[in-house]
């Protein structure tokens, strides 16, 4: 069983929520899906991202760290070290990032082609 990647959305009650998706469930995202580019980013450990929705939908993918995603419900769900994130939360109240750890958060950033 591989990993799941993790989906981040907006609902019908405009709050962002997270769903595991399981690669074995859903074949749509074990096809080749069209991309604009990448990019890589370090933030320190603490660095705190207040409400935000994402830019565009993108697969946020962490290389190195970890990172707690704050969600309007008042939960926080962690990832780490080789997990993906598609972000898809476009509209609505967003979610919040922190950078959590001692060592600072490697991410690769892919925007998606709609």
């Amino acid at each position: 069983m591989t990993m799941p990647i993790a989906r981040l959305y907006t609902g019908d009650d405009g709050q962002s929520h997270i769903e595991q998706i399981e690669l074995e469930s859903h074949p749509e995202y074990e096809a080749m899906q069209a991309a604009k580019g990448i990019s890589f980013r370090r933030v320190d450990p603490g660095r705190f991202s207040d409400w935000h929705c994402a830019p565009r939908r993108q697969f946020v993918i962490t290389l190195e760290g970890e990172v707690e995603i704050g969600l309007g419900d008042g939960s926080v769900h962690r990832f780490g070290a080789g997990q993906a994130m598609l972000a898809e939360d476009l509209t609505g109240q967003g979610h919040t990032t922190r950078a959590v750890g001692d060592q600072p958060r490697l991410t690769a950033t892919v925007p998606l082609d709609d």
